[in-house]
């Protein structure tokens, strides 16, 4: 039976080479001596070492956010150098997953933003105008009743889009931000948390109205409690497209495509969608929220749209009443 050369079982083979290989691989960790060609004869290819790809072109970086891409204008080190100074500093080395995630220990190797990853909605700008359901071809997509701040209650007190949102009623929902809830929307982390994110606002129904002070019944403890006005805004129970079966989708991005008013992106999460049976790949409207903070610039544009909607209307009706008058 032939054997190659270096499949001989012979004592270079079996004693020698073996030895040579492992005192090799031990070189390589040694700064400035493992960057030798001598030591690096195993790969010393471009596709291999110190290779940085610019993942986007120019008009692919217009087309996503930095809040919601982290890649975005970073490159992409195929060996995992730290820097182009001091390539020697950290030599490749397999990423202990999941123990270790690329993302928290070299953040400019995330994903690229332009990955379909989990499907994320901005509950504040859907219309629940069922583009996405219609469009999609897996029917993931399904239709949840879900308490929310509409998008034009987002605009602070004093801003000139402020003030075209749901008007408090007698009857009708009020909403108070959650006291830290603007720290924890910053810092939760949309790819690795693996749960839904922070509640921001506590919701009630309006019982007395006053021009100071609204007494409000929150739903989350049945109390009942006198709140400033200054403190709270409208809230409606709307239906959006909350529920969907991760289960069955196949991360198309379709249903992002055919979203008219900028709310459903394509998360950059990769993992954590996994269970042990299909119930638990259907995500509730919760787990599949995105927090306005973390699309800021998709939600102002948004927000401005719709302001700009509302003034025309009021115009037109403003003009109307003129007319009937006359």
């Amino acid at each position: 039976m032939a054997f190659h050369k270096h499949a001989t079982p012979n004592f270079r083979n079996l004693i020698v080479r073996p030895m040579w290989m492992t005192l090799k691989a031990a070189l390589r960790t040694i700064p400035i001596i493992g960057r030798s060609k001598f030591l690096q004869s195993h790969g010393g290819g471009k596709p291999y070492h110190g290779q940085e790809v610019d993942l986007y072109s120019k008009k692919e970086r217009k087309q996503y956010t930095k809040q919601g891409h982290p890649g975005v204008d970073q490159t992409y080190a195929a060996d995992r150098e730290t820097t182009e100074l001091f390539p020697h500093f950290e030599r490749p080395v397999t990423v202990m997953y999941p123990y270790e995630r690329l993302e928290e220990m070299e953040p400019w190797l995330f994903v690229p933003g332009n990955y379909n990853g989990r499907i994320g909605v901005i509950w504040e700008t859907c219309t629940a105008c069922k583009a996405c359901v219609r469009i999609c071809p897996n029917d993931c997509l399904h239709m949840e009743t879900e308490t929310r701040v509409n998008v034009l209650d987002l605009a602070e007190e004093g801003d000139e889009l402020h003030g075209y949102g749901v008007q408090l009623e007698v009857g009708g929902m009020a909403a108070r931000r959650l006291e830290g809830s603007a720290e924890a929307a910053a810092e939760f982390e949309l790819s690795t948390a693996h749960e839904a994110p922070p509640q921001e606002f506590e919701f009630g129904e309006v019982i007395v109205l006053t021009d100071d002070t609204v007494s409000v019944r929150w739903n989350a403890s049945g109390t009942t409690e006198e709140v400033a006005a200054s403190e709270l805004v409208g809230a409606e129970v709307d239906i959006v497209s909350g529920r969907i079966d991760m289960g069955r989708c196949m991360f198309c991005g379709l249903c992002m495509e055919s979203c008219p008013f900028n709310s459903f992106f394509m998360t950059n999460e990769y993992d954590g969608m996994s269970g042990h049976s299909r119930e638990e790949l259907w995500y509730s409207a919760a787990r599949t929220r995105v927090l306005p903070v973390q699309h800021a610039e998709a939600v102002d544009i948004e927000l401005a749209k719709r302001v700009e909607q509302e003034r025309k209307k009021a115009e037109r009706a403003a003009a109307k009443a003129s007319k009937s008058e006359a």
